[in-house]
């Protein structure tokens, strides 16, 4: 108030003045903030993959070799046999940091894992791992039967190769770092181990077909054709989440793997009568026939935009673009193409 007796403020025009400065600002400065935040996401994913290296190297250390993506002795396909398909994660697991869960999966690693339980009675499928887990990922939650956790999903998943992962009828199929029943050695890698793509991103609760059981697949031409192909089973229509790399134990393509048939980021779009799909494709579930290959398009994929995370075989980590040339990410996934790479 001065002498005259008269208040002094700010009118409504200035507030609103100000208050739009202020809007303009903090609109500036949340992209920035979105973006700093994405960036510390994107460094501690990369940082689980480096450690996921580490392990995949002091595995091989210790047996003088790479894990297998699973093991399955051939002679059955009943939850009795088959249902000890541990994944390369979970061998991976000891390893690591998750010493107590990883102790007890390298004592019950010839038992199921739809049975292997800690010693306080809790379900190992079921337990979250958070180094398994991209910051990134929004869908983090654990799948649940009858009230108690069953599994939990994945972000990080094996290179299974190009396209063929397996035969029952013959050993050493996939052309990929990873094969079932083969613990493959560093000498296999004859396109040298930093030019051999070990794992990359994935999406968790990614819906699939399976089990078309065609005896001889043929690679796709395009990302169009898989929805043409299905299979008996899809997995998952709406409203329910699709169920695909959701169990970190299973060492089956669909739920710890990857093939490089198409690009990372490619859209493999599907429709169906409950909306449209961006799918994965099966031919057959590996230990689930004793005689139908296993092929599958199962897309590198991740939550930050244009790109995804990989560790080589060397234990180096990368940033792949979705723009990386398709024939160039298939011949970083396999082991012994002899193709030339140059510089990617």
């Amino acid at each position: 108030m001065d002498q005259s007796g008269k208040r002094h403020g700010f009118t409504l025009v200035e507030l609103l003045v100000v208050v739009a400065i202020i809007g303009s600002l903090v609109g500036l400065l949340l992209p920035a903030v979105q973006a700093a935040r994405e960036a510390a996401r994107r460094m501690s994913c990369h940082n689980n993959l480096r450690q996921l290296g580490l392990a995949l190297h002091n595995h091989e250390g210790s047996v003088r070799a790479f894990p297998p993506s699973l093991v399955w002795p051939g002679t059955s396909t009943t939850d009795a046999t088959a249902g000890a398909v541990w994944s390369a994660q979970a061998r991976l697991l000891p390893y690591l940091e998750e010493l107590a869960i990883g102790a007890e999966i390298r004592r019950q690693i010839d038992q199921p894992y739809a049975t292997a339980t800690l010693a306080d009675g809790r379900l190992i499928a079921g337990l979250p791992i958070p180094l398994l887990l991209c910051p990134t990922e929004s869908r983090t939650e654990v799948r649940v039967k009858n009230g108690a956790p069953e599994h939990a999903p994945i972000n990080y998943a094996v290179n299974l190769g190009t396209w063929l992962v397996f035969n029952p009828a013959m050993a050493g199929v996939g052309d990929g770092a990873f094969q079932p029943n083969v613990p493959l050695r560093a000498a296999a890698f004859a396109d040298g181990l930093s030019k051999t793509l070990a794992l990359a991103e994935v999406k968790t609760y990614t819906p699939y077909f399976r089990n078309r059981a065609e005896p001889i697949p043929v690679l796709p031409a395009s990302p169009a054709d898989m929805c043409g192909r299905g299979g008996p089973e899809f997995k998952n229509d709406l409203p329910a989440l699709g169920s695909g790399h959701t169990e970190w134990v299973d060492g089956r393509g669909h739920q710890t793997g990857f093939t490089a048939t198409f690009p990372p980021q490619t859209t493999v779009p599907c429709q169906r009568p409950t909306g449209t799909y961006d799918i994965d494709w099966t031919n057959q579930q590996e230990a689930r026939s004793l005689t139908a290959p296993t092929a599958a398009a199962i897309t590198s994929r991740s939550h930050h935009s244009g790109v995804v995370g990989v560790v080589m075989v060397d234990g180096s980590v990368h940033t792949v673009a979705a723009t990386i040339d398709a024939s160039l990410w298939r011949a970083l996934s396999t082991r012994a193409g002899g193709e030339e790479t140059g510089a990617w």
